[in-house]
């Protein structure tokens, strides 16, 4: 469906002027506004109305639309931004208001019951082991603690604490004021309690009559085993206190884990490269496997390649809050003898003059040659 001209959805001349656009709009919003009108589509002539304002009260559109129309350069596809903010509904007269007061008639919250406190967030770094075994650490936090003097009440003694005259204890005041809607009657914080319905005569020398006081503490926390790079923990009721009697935040800790000289992990999983000698691999047997508590040993079998994995079940991490347990796995790497003694080398000339290349593989290779 083809727009109207804006001109023309506001009722006015190309040569209006801005009070006069201004004027039109109010007269129109307050006509379609959804919650004044019952017509069916007061809803779409509201938008109508937006949008033609939205763009006509702008110089630079404006001179792009009288130019080009609809199809101006700027347009932004038809000025779809200018309506935005009313697809999901009304929000009452409000949306009107703060076009007009700058937000001034908006109705306050009220503030005067309890306020929960502001969740903190701390970085801790823990190295391998810590974070596979679970430790306990020390954090250090500068945050506002309730006060221990008045008990968070701000007053010098419960005898201080009175009722606000103004607003009677509610923590907030009606005003009223004239619009083109006709007088309206707005509700706002008290200026003489700032919301909280109460009145302090003598305030706490140590908070000042704010309740709370910022101060350094130290915090013990319980790393469990089993935690990842990156994992958040929370400590709930750790974070700032609250306002007004109100809960305190949460405190969240972004962990990071230190690499291992030995170690990898997947999981729960641990990964290790095990170098052995060309011997070992050969005849098999018993070899030393590290893992992160103690040593143990693994059978390997003879002619074990280098690649090789093994799974030693049970030996990885455990995770103290569900109890699984993750595995260790063995990478076998064969290590090549950089120097050799008179006595290394013969052993390796005497086998080198056996039937050493007997293997399946060297024996494709050997006939692969021969073709």
């Amino acid at each position: 469906m083809a727009k109207r001209d804006y001109y023309e959805v506001l009722g006015i001349s190309k040569t209006a002027s801005p009070d006069e656009i201004k004027k039109a709009y109010r007269t129109l919003a307050k006509k379609y506004h959804p919650d004044v009108c019952k017509e069916a589509n007061a809803e779409e002539k509201f938008k109508e109305v937006q949008e033609a304002y939205d763009v006509l009260s702008d110089p630079q559109k404006r001179e792009q639309y009288n130019q080009f129309g609809h199809a101006g350069p700027q347009m932004n596809g038809g000025f779809g931004d200018g309506a935005q903010g009313f697809s999901g509904g009304f929000g009452g007269f409000e949306d009107i208001f703060s076009s007009f007061f700058g937000g001034g008639a908006r109705t306050q919250q009220k503030t005067n019951g309890p306020r929960r406190g502001r969740n903190l967030k701390v970085g801790i770094e823990l190295t391998f082991e810590e974070a596979a075994f679970g430790v306990e650490k020390i954090i250090t936090l500068t945050k506002y603690e309730t006060c221990k003097d008045c008990s968070g009440t701000g007053a010098l003694s419960k005898k201080d604490i009175k009722v606000c005259p103004h607003c009677h204890g509610t923590g907030k005041v009606y005003v009223e004021q004239n619009s083109l809607f006709g007088r309206i009657r707005t509700e706002t914080v008290c200026p003489e309690c700032n919301g909280t319905g109460k009145i302090i005569e003598h305030k706490c020398p140590t908070c000042h009559g704010e309740g709370r006081v910022k101060q350094t503490s130290k915090i013990k926390v319980r790393i469990p085993s089993g935690v990842e790079n990156g994992k958040i923990l929370t400590v709930s009721g750790r974070g700032e206190a609250g306002y007004n009697g109100g809960m305190a935040g949460d405190l969240f800790i972004q962990v990071t884990v230190k690499s291992h000289e030995l170690f990898t992990r997947d999981g729960l999983d641990l990964y290790v490269e095990l170098p052995i000698t060309f011997s070992q691999a050969a005849l098999g047997g018993e070899i030393e496997v590290p893992t992160l508590e103690k040593k143990c040993l693994m059978k390997i079998p003879s002619g074990t390649q280098t690649g090789t994995k093994f799974r030693i079940s049970g030996k990885g991490i455990v995770n103290s809050r569900s109890g699984s347990v993750g595995d260790l796995y063995v990478t076998i790497k064969i290590v090549t003898p950089s120097k050799l003694n008179s006595e290394q080398k013969k052993i390796f000339k005497d086998l080198a003059n056996t039937n050493e290349k007997s293997d399946r593989v060297f024996s494709k290779i050997k006939k692969f040659f021969k073709g």
